[in-house]
């Protein structure tokens, strides 16, 4: 029974170290709902914007069934995040409301996905990308990389080719950075050879250029006590293309005009927006989100891998945040060299991960930790809770054969499910063993004392265990709706109590006498 025990144990670590169960910590239930996000050039007026933001409804509208949708609302001039709201005229945003879940309706993925294609192909757009909302807790991108360095433009050269290498991916969608693109400039360089020529002075093509632009300070004035400074400007400054300024003629000393274009070299371009930093260097966030694919072939993205040691196709696989992160990390490893004086700093769902996994480590050695000293104290015995607290790993070995067998994904929650169970689980020892040690303290043998708690304690203990089973079982199986927030953490209390009750019943009695001859 022991060997037994110890190698379903060591079977169920194999099974895990092997990816053979789907890993998503941050599983959640998407809301029916979801946003179209329209970035245009910062140059777009909002006018254009909206008209392109409702060429895009259109496509959506197309694309929708009649049942799908509850409402479909176009606005520009702000777009929301799940971070923050951005505003500005280049900003356009669809925000689709789906109806409630019912037999037969199509899921938010599904929906998007059919979409998809058309609605990304609209031209004109800067970027169009989905944003689908999830309930629970809020969580970060599975995939956000900061992009450092000191020179803007080598910055924004490395999150493109990122961008590239992530677009190569069938499974990663939804790209995104958060580097904002000012307004259209033009840059002017006096030609002195050319206003020389004119005979007029530099200073007067300077002051003309600023009246024409920002306007000049003349003069103060005194308004009831409040000082207000007389600003001289042009009226033209509202130009409807930025080119326009360079036709201004001005006045030469012959009598004759010459235009601003002839005076001044003119660049074009676009200027910086928001400068983020972190740490103390510029960045741009790098986001992506990760295709999922529920109905994925277990062989081919779970088996094939560990006998073969070869890549998964993701365009049929999933992937999670570790291995895309780490197949993100290996695209730059090719590419670093390009730019030396960029580096990555990762962080997102696989730095919040992090940070659960070392909380939840903590937490979980401080609830056994605690566990053995109240059951010490209870036992009066050393052994006796290291005997209770066995079976905790039967309870996990019962959690992996259980996601493996339902391919619920291993999550957060779940995790938060197996600390719980460690409580759940040792119930049963608990039982067994007190009533052993009750029938010693009237004398019996040990041999007989094991028997006599064993049959004695079978039927509450299998009442006690079923009954947990049972409250938890429709969420688990996901009967009346599937919940990938809630059904993994309940599959794993009940495979988790399962498993432990009936290796319990064997186990610990084997247990018991060995230790009790022993000592």
């Amino acid at each position: 029974a022991l060997g037994g025990v110890v190698l379903l144990f060591f079977v169920a670590v194999g099974v895990v170290g092997a990816g053979l169960i789907p890993m998503n910590f941050f599983a959640s239930d998407n809301l029916r709902i979801f946003y179209v996000n329209v970035e245009m050039p910062s140059s777009t007026s909002l006018n254009e914007t909206m008209q392109k933001t409702l060429e895009v409804e259109q496509q959506v509208k197309q694309h929708l069934q009649p049942q799908d949708a509850r409402s479909v609302v176009a606005y520009a001039g702000m777009m929301f995040t799940e971070t923050e709201p951005l505003y500005g005229a280049r900003y356009g945003q669809l925000v689709v409301s789906l109806q409630s879940l019912s037999a037969g309706a199509r899921e938010v993925k599904a929906i998007i996905e059919s979409m998809r294609s058309a609605v990304e192909g609209v031209p004109g757009a800067v970027n169009i990308a989905f944003l689908e909302l999830a309930g629970g807790p809020p969580a970060a991108k599975p995939i956000s990389v900061k992009v450092r360095g000191d020179d803007y433009a080598e910055i924004q050269a490395a999150t493109n080719a990122l961008k590239q290498s992530l677009a190569a991916n069938a499974g990663i969608k939804d790209i995104t950075d958060d580097a904002s693109p000012g307004r259209q400039e033009m840059n002017l360089k006096l030609r002195q050879d050319a206003i020389r020529q004119a005979g007029i002075a530099p200073d007067n093509v300077a002051r003309t250029l600023r009246l024409l632009v920002d306007g000049e300070v003349v003069a103060d004035m005194q308004d009831q006590g409040e000082k207000l400074a007389v600003r001289v400007q042009s009226q033209a400054n509202d130009w409807q293309a930025i080119r326009q300024l360079l036709d201004v003629r001005l006045p030469t000393p012959n009598g004759g005009s010459v235009p601003l274009s002839e005076l001044v070299e003119a660049n074009e371009g676009v200027s910086i927006g928001n400068i983020r930093h972190y740490n103390f260097r510029r960045a741009i966030t790098l986001e992506a989100d990760l295709v999922k694919r529920p109905d994925e072939p277990f062989y081919d993205c779970r088996l094939k891998p560990v006998f073969t040691a070869a890549a998964p196709d993701y365009s049929l696989c999933a992937l999670d945040t570790v291995q895309a992160n780490q197949w993100l990390l290996a695209a730059w490893e090719q590419r670093k060299a390009e730019f030396p004086n960029i580096d990555l700093d990762f962080a997102g769902q696989l730095d919040d991960l992090q940070e659960s996994l070392d909380a939840i480590g903590v937490l979980f050695l401080f609830g056994i930790g605690l566990m053995y000293l109240i059951l010490g104290t209870q036992f009066s015995s050393y052994w006796q809770p290291l005997m209770i607290l066995s079976t905790v790993p039967m309870a996990f070995t019962g959690v992996v054969f259980g996601l493996l067998l339902t391919q619920n994904p291993l999550s957060l929650y779940t995790l938060y499910g197996v600390v719980a169970l460690a409580g759940i689980a040792v119930n049963s020892a608990i039982v067994l063993i007190a009533a052993a040690n009750d029938r010693i303290e009237l004398g019996m043998s040990v041999l007989h004392a094991t028997v006599y708690a064993a049959r004695r304690r079978l039927i509450p203990i299998l009442i006690t265990s079923l009954t947990t089973m049972a409250g938890l079982f429709s969420l688990a199986t996901g009967l009346g709706g599937k919940s990938l927030l809630w059904g993994p953490v309940a599959t794993a209390i009940v495979w988790g109590v399962g498993f432990s009750t009936v290796l319990t019943l064997f186990a610990i009695p084997v247990l018991y006498r060995v230790v009790s001859r022993r000592g």
